[in-house]
C-alpha cells in the first residue's frame, strides 16, 4: 500500500479489501436482468442483419470477382467483370445513362409537386382532411397494380392521356413504344406516388410554430415572401430526407420497366437493376450481375454523400446555431 492509498478515506459504503485492492463491481440482478432481455429482444434483428443481409452482401462482393452460373463452382477471374462493364459494354453506360436520366429528373420534380401538394392542403378548406386522404391514397397501390394503371394510361390511341392532348389538337406519342417518350412516362409515372413525401411535408409544417407567421405579417410580408421566408427553410430538414430517400429509390427503379417495357425499345428504358436481375437471373450470370450491383451502390453512395456535402448550405435546423 503506497503513501498516498494509506492516507485516503475510504468513501462511503467501501471496505478496503485486504493488501488495498478495491473489489471488483458487480451487477446488480435487476441490472444483468434487463441486460439479459435487450440482448435477447435485439437477436431476432442481430441475427437477421448477419443472415439476410450482411452474409450476402459479403457474398456478393466475392461472387463479384467470379464467372458463377449458380449450378457449378464460382471460378475466380479477378477484376474482369468490372473491367469488361467499364470498357467493353456499351449497353451498361447507355443503362447508367437512363438511370441517371430518370434519378436526376423525377427526384426533383417529385419533390416540387410534393412541396407544392402539400402548401396547398396545409390551407384551411374546406373537405380538407378528405383531400389529405385521397393525395396519399396511390402511395398505398402495389407498384404492380400501379405500372398496370398506366400500361392503359399510356396506350397510344385509347389512352386517357392522348384522348386529352386530342381535344386540343395534339397527336400523342407512343409512349412506351416511342424511345424518345418511354423515359418522360416513367417520370411521369412516378410522380404517381408523390403522396407519401406530401405527407412528411404537410407533418412538417404543422410543426412550424405561428409566431413566425404572425412576426412576418406584422413586417409586412406578403404569403409568397412568408412560404420562402418562413415556410421553407423550416422545412429543409424533411426536404432533404426526401431528397436523400428519393435518390436511393430512383437509381433502384425496376418493377415499371419490368412490367411495362421489359427495358425496350432498343434498351432505352433499361435501367441498373433490371439489367442486374437479367444478368443474374435470367441469363445465370451471377458474378457480372454482381459487380453491376456493386458499381449501383457505389453511384448511389457517390450521389447521397454530395448530397450530405452540400446539405449545410441550406438544411437548416431549429437548434442549430450559426456563426
Amino acid at each position: 500500500m503506497t503513501v498516498l492509498d494509506a492516507a485516503a478515506p475510504p468513501g462511503p459504503g467501501r471496505i478496503p479489501a485486504p493488501g488495498g485492492r478495491q473489489p471488483r463491481a458487480t451487477m446488480p440482478p435487476h441490472r444483468r436482468r434487463e441486460a439479459l432481455l435487450f440482448y435477447l429482444f435485439i437477436s431476432p434483428w442481430v441475427i437477421g442483419f448477419l443472415v439476410f443481409l450482411l452474409g450476402p452482401m459479403l457474398f456478393s462482393i466475392y461472387l463479384s470477382f467470379t464467372e458463377w452460373d449458380s449450378f457449378t463452382a464460382p471460378q475466380w477471374v479477378g477484376l474482369q467483370n468490372y473491367i469488361t462493364l467499364l470498357t467493353d459494354d456499351p449497353i451498361f453506360w447507355k443503362v447508367m445513362g437512363n438511370t441517371a436520366y430518370y434519378a436526376i429528373i423525377s427526384v426533383p420534380l417529385g419533390m416540387v409537386v410534393s412541396l407544392f401538394i402539400a402548401n396547398l392542403l396545409n390551407k384551411r378548406v374546406r373537405f380538407r382532411k378528405l383531400f389529405r386522404t385521397l393525395v396519399y391514397l396511390p402511395h398505398l397501390i402495389p407498384i404492380v397494380a400501379v405500372a398496370l394503371i398506366f400500361q392503359m394510361v399510356f396506350a397510344p390511341e385509347a389512352g386517357p392521356l392522348n384522348q386529352f392532348l386530342a381535344l386540343f389538337g395534339i397527336t400523342g406519342p407512343h409512349w412506351l413504344m416511342d424511345a424518345a417518350w418511354v423515359k418522360p412516362a416513367l417520370i411521369l409515372m412516378s410522380l404517381w406516388q408523390a403522396g407519401g413525401g406530401t405527407i412528411l411535408l404537410l407533418a412538417g409544417m404543422n410543426g412550424i410554430p405561428k409566431e413566425l407567421y404572425e412576426a412576418a405579417e406584422i413586417d409586412g410580408a406578403s404569403s409568397m415572401r412568408q412560404f420562402w421566408a418562413v415556410t421553407f427553410p423550416q422545412l429543409t430538414p424533411v426536404i432533404f430526407f426526401n431528397l436523400i430517400m428519393g435518390i436511393i429509390g430512383s437509381f433502384q427503379v425496376f418493377a415499371q420497366v419490368f412490367i411495362l417495357t421489359g427495358g425496350g425499345p432498343d434498351n432505352a428504358s433499361q435501367m441498373a437493376v433490371p439489367m442486374l436481375f437479367d444478368e443474374a437471373f435470367r441469363f445465370y450470370h451471377m458474378g457480372y450481375g454482381s459487380a453491376i450491383a456493386w458499381i449501383l451502390f457505389v453511384v448511389i453512395m457517390l450521389f447521397t454523400a454530395l448530397a450530405f456535402a452540400t446539405s449545410g448550405r441550406w438544411v437548416f435546423y431549429e437548434s442549430e446555431v450559426r456563426s
